[in-house]
């Protein structure tokens, strides 16, 4: 009988319908580092969001025979350990294509157009002290006629491709940083840099891709350019950001997610109070119609699985 143990339940709000074979169930709400050896001692399969497996822990875990991830990336997962220990590690695909889009635009919405800055200053009387019926304090900046360079085209990269192209916008596709080639449809990564008026990151965090924008390239963008970042925050040197931000390098940056998650006191970006910098706490994925298609995945994963036919396999 599979031994089934769900390290961090609560990051998920769905309707987890249990699998259909015979099976032992265990949910935690969250596990914390010291605990995670202990809970999944007897487990088969184990299921985690953002709780780390790495190879200290999955080497004192015998019978463990499968990872299911709740989400679509796995850097909390070490995949050659569980390649090297005939260990599946299996994904979400796809789940998030419109929730994730719309958070960008959403960002990226207000950041063009200072709707914080705009608010800011209805709230502080400005608009209520202005000579005529409208306030011109902050420039707006329309998407129609703007250039997204987007980095990582995958599924969700193709969605926000679309959006920006319904907007009126030209979309450059990112070249892979480094490249000698650069593929048909694509534009040098250096290029992107210096022509996007904004920049949507959709990539996966690994070592090659980490702090994938710091200081160098920052001092290639636009001063204009806003950068938006739903992906993974290590993706972005934040103390690089934070200087390009406070130092007027960039115009804006609009981020979901930060390099360490809760962040804590040290980190550069909680320091920031300015309408030209939006903070979201990791929700972007979060719509509810996702997060139930990304639970009926998981499930549907287990199951195939169990079968014999490991479906959306990493390892």
């Amino acid at each position: 009988m599979e031994h089934i143990v769900f390290l961090d339940s609560d990051t998920l709000v769905a309707d987890l319908r249990l699998p259909k074979f015979v099976h032992q169930w265990e949910s935690y709400p969250a596990t914390v580092a010291e605990d995670v050896a202990s809970r999944l001692k007897d487990a088969t399969i184990a299921i985690t969001n953002k709780v780390a497996l790495h190879r200290e822990v999955l080497v004192q875990l015998p019978k463990l025979r499968m990872i299911a991830v709740a989400a679509t990336g796995t850097d909390n997962v070490d995949i050659a350990c569980c390649r090297e220990r005939g260990i599946v590690v299996s994904n979400i695909r796809n789940y998030s294509v419109h929730t994730v889009p719309e958070h960008v635009f959403m960002l990226l919405l207000a950041l063009r157009r200072n709707l914080l800055a705009f608010h800011a200053d209805v709230r502080n009387g400005e608009w209520q002290k202005a000579k005529q019926f409208c306030l011109f304090t902050h420039p707006v900046l329309d998407l129609h006629g703007s250039t997204l360079g987007i980095v990582g085209y995958g599924a969700i990269g193709h969605a926000v491709a679309e959006i920006a192209r319904a907007f009126g916008m030209q979309v450059l596709l990112a070249e892979h940083k480094g490249a000698a080639d650069v593929r048909p449809g694509y534009t040098a990564f250096e290029k992107v840099l210096e022509m996007s008026d904004a920049i949507s990151l959709h990539l996966p965090l690994n070592e090659v891709t980490r702090h994938l924008l710091s200081a160098k390239e920052f001092l290639r963008m636009k001063p204009g350019a806003i950068l938006i970042n739903t992906a993974r925050g290590g993706l972005v040197d934040e103390k690089a950001l934070h200087e390009a931000l406070v130092s007027g390098r960039i115009a804006g940056a609009g981020f979901d997610v930060l390099g360490k998650e809760p962040p804590t006191e040290d980190c550069p970006l909680l320091d920031i109070d300015m309408p030209n910098f939006i903070l979201t706490p990791h929700i972007a994925w979060s719509g509810r119609s996702a997060m139930q298609t990304l639970a009926d995945q998981l499930i549907d994963n287990i199951e195939a699985f169990v079968t014999g036919a490991p479906a959306n396999r990493v390892a």
